[in-house]
């Protein structure tokens, strides 16, 4: 078992990152636009690695747990304790972000409003089920990849965090039109609970795609890649 410190910052990290990626979608989306959402996420993850990543690994999504734990980096009995801080991170943030969003005058809760992920009439692009199904799993499957490459131990020091913050910017700039990003089931989770409806009926997909894309890249890298530390 994780100690409480380590538990705290993962809560912390994706706490950072919804607030952050999903915090300049909601309230500045219209003005920075996609490149500029993008950049949030990835400026999250970037800056919560190095300020936390010490005491945690600075996972801060589940998928990314999974896929450490079937690259053989992370111990499986400290798979659900992450996970279940990351969420609780995530949901945490998205309420900090509705309540900010309700003191713009006329501002309403509705379906996306929170940066929620979706597919068909809820994708961005209005893209299908199984587009945006396949997509979930290669954008995570690659960012694993990115993350165990980044941080192998041959891999140059200290830059692991600015590798792992442009490949998140990389598939958000990939993925926004299709599902509107997610490869992070917590930063899925936290807005649809908020939103319900279409969100929260769609969230599955959030969980299983990313889930998949996590294992098959930790497995890719250290069984065909380039093995372990």
């Amino acid at each position: 078992m994780k100690d409480t410190k380590s538990l705290l910052a993962e809560a912390f990290g994706t706490f950072w990152l919804v607030l952050g990626g999903c915090g300049t979608a909601v309230l500045a989306g219209a003005g920075v636009g996609t490149l500029g959402i993008s950049l949030a996420f990835g400026l999250t993850v970037l800056t919560m690695a190095y300020a936390v990543g010490h005491v945690s690994g600075g996972h801060f999504n589940p998928a990314v747990t999974v896929g450490l734990w079937a690259g053989g980096r992370f111990p499986s009995g400290n798979v659900a304790p992450y996970v279940v801080a990351q969420v609780i991170g995530a949901i945490a943030a998205s309420f900090l972000l509705y309540w900010i969003a309700c003191g713009m005058p006329g501002w309403e809760l509705a379906p996306g409003k929170l940066a929620s992920n979706g597919f068909g009439d809820h994708s961005p692009g209005k893209y299908a089920l199984a587009a945006g199904f396949v997509t979930e799993v290669v954008m995570t499957a690659f960012f694993l990849i990115v993350i165990m490459g980044s941080t192998h131990g041959k891999a140059p020091g200290g830059f692991a965090p600015i590798a792992i913050g442009l490949a998140l910017t990389l598939i958000h700039l990939i993925s926004i039109p299709v599902t509107n990003t997610s490869v992070n089931p917590a930063r899925s989770t936290g807005p649809a609970l908020v939103e319900g409806g279409i969100a929260l009926e769609q969230l599955w997909v959030f969980w299983v795609a990313p889930l998949i894309g996590g294992t098959l890249g930790g497995w890719a890298y250290r069984s065909l890649i380039a093995g372990n530390d």
